[in-house]
């Protein structure tokens, strides 16, 4: 099978798993912002923003580093024992800790200690199943990983419904039902967290296997090695969660305490929005990275990676423009609450900026392929450098939307860098003209739809049609060769 066409039917299979997970927080956010006022609904952002900077670090980097070390290794079983044994003990110690110096974390985290202890268990399941997903990616079997993160969507989404909207309704119609014992007034957090302890545990359930089946070496040499791979992508993880999520912890701590909650509320239901980008960012990652890793020792594999990042620039423009053009229709859709649509001027900023990412993720496979994973924590660090620089500087000014633009200024700035450091100690022929066209064409197009023409939706849908017009014309052949072309091809050129 054309290796390229394998890459886009896997990323459509991880699309889906991974999509779905990230859909539910947006699927959940109407559901949210009708039984949330503005400030709770800033409150659990807050908190998961916590959640998005522990999860990395008790990741620390080695998901991949796994990759790294499995991929042509002859001693597969012994890196994965060795990788199970690592995080299993760090997540040990991490609950252990935690739970001794709960009052101290939520002191520091301003979270409140009811919803920390979900929290720790929350973190602590969700670190379990790493590796045995990193495995089932390795191992190229997306229909289980897609299956188990599906599962894990379905138990959490239909457990928030049902606290949430349906237990309330059946309480307030029929008070002495047998499941009145289970509701709480005003514990809306709390279901919330409730449910995702739920899904996760059921999910570490399915993924125990690979837990159970294995033989438990550790490798103390090997787990050395994968750990000089890993720190620099725990720093550079921590960094682009900063940039990813630390916007709400500033602005709940740098806006007037008497909207700060409710501001954030605001900004992350609009955010929420640009989540399109994300996705298709985020589907695309999870095909492309074992395929950098298992293409390395290929003969010129630049070509590939090269011709894989003009495919993600042309089909991430279509989803820039779209979006942008039909966000008055999406925030109908998602976020229905009109409390929330003050901040709808920062979604064409958020969208670009996860397109920024997008094209960064892809530009860095030289140094994850060179193992020169340092050069990622550094250029990460300057992004999150950025973010806060800005958000500290100007949220007191603008509010929000200082957020915005220090998101677009970090991922565009990292996304620069990138290409930069690795032009050199790297060379990858990428097809400059094509990816700054299609870039430039659609920003400038979205600018024009959304603030030029006030999201005009007929003047939108026709810059979305001359675009789509563009891409056609000029991708045609490229499209059939990947999604029709049923011949074998080893070889791929960037057109």
């Amino acid at each position: 099978m054309n290796p390229l066409k394998k890459l886009f039917k896997q990323t459509a299979i991880y699309g889906v798993a991974t999509v779905l997970p990230r859909m539910l927080s947006f699927i959940l956010v109407p559901v949210y912002t009708s039984v949330l006022v503005t400030g709770m609904y800033g409150e659990v952002s807050v908190i998961f923003a916590w959640f998005a900077i522990f999860n990395v670090i008790l990741a620390y980097g080695m998901e991949t580093a796994f990759f790294r070390f499995y991929n042509g290794s002859d001693q597969r079983a012994t890196v994965v024992s060795t990788s199970l044994l690592s995080i299993a003990g760090s997540t040990a110690v991490f609950v252990l800790l935690a739970f001794l110096f709960q009052k101290p974390m939520a002191a520091v985290t301003d979270i409140e200690l009811r919803y920390l202890r979900y929290a720790i268990c929350i973190l602590a399941l969700d670190a379990l199943v790493i590796i045995p997903f990193a495995w089932l990616r390795a191992n190229e079997k997306p229909m289980q990983y897609a299956i188990v993160k599906i599962l894990n969507v379905a138990v959490n989404l239909g457990l928030n419904v049902f606290f949430l909207l349906v237990l309330p309704e059946i309480v307030q119609n029929t008070p002495t039902t047998a499941w009145a014992w289970m509701y709480r007034p005003n514990f809306e957090i709390s279901y919330i967290f409730i449910s995702n302890l739920i899904a996760s545990s059921i999910t570490l359930l399915l993924m125990l296997k690979l837990y159970v089946s294995n033989t438990y070496v550790f490798d103390r040499d090997l787990w050395k090695r994968m750990m000089r791979y890993a720190w620099p992508v725990l720093i550079a993880g921590i960094a682009f969660t900063i940039n990813e999520v630390f916007d709400r912890i500033l602005l709940e701590n740098l806006l007037p305490d008497d909207i700060a909650e409710s501001e954030v509320g605001k900004y992350s239901a609009c955010y929420k929005l640009g989540l399109f980008m994300t996705l298709f960012a985020t589907a695309f990652r999870m095909g492309i990275e074992p395929f950098f890793f298992s293409h390395a020792g290929t003969e010129n594999p630049q070509k590939a990676y090269a011709q894989i990042t003009n495919y993600f620039v042309v089909l991430g423009s279509v989803i820039l423009l779209a979006v942008v053009v039909y966000a008055d229709v999406l925030k109908k859709l998602f976020v229905r609450n009109e409390a929330y649509w003050d901040a709808m001027d920062i979604v064409p900023l958020i969208i670009l900026a996860s397109f920024f990412l997008g094209i960064y993720h892809n530009l860095s496979v030289w140094y994850k392929v060179t193992d020169k994973t340092r050069y990622g924590a550094f250029i990460s660090a300057i992004g999150a450098v950025i973010t806060i620089g800005i958000n500290y500087a100007f949220i007191p000014v603008i509010g929000y939307m200082a957020s915005a633009i220090a998101t677009v200024l970090a991922y565009g700035s990292m996304m620069v860098l990138s290409y930069y450091f690795g032009k050199s100690r790297y060379p990858i022929p990428y097809n400059f003209r094509k990816i700054l066209f299609y870039l430039g064409i659609s920003i400038v197009f979205s600018a024009l739809s959304f603030y030029v023409f006030d999201r005009n939706i007929y003047i939108g849908s026709s810059l979305l049609l001359l675009f789509l017009g563009l891409v056609f014309k000029l991708e045609n052949d490229t499209l059939k060769q990947i999604f029709f072309s049923r011949t074998k091809r080893t070889n791929v050129t960037p057109k």
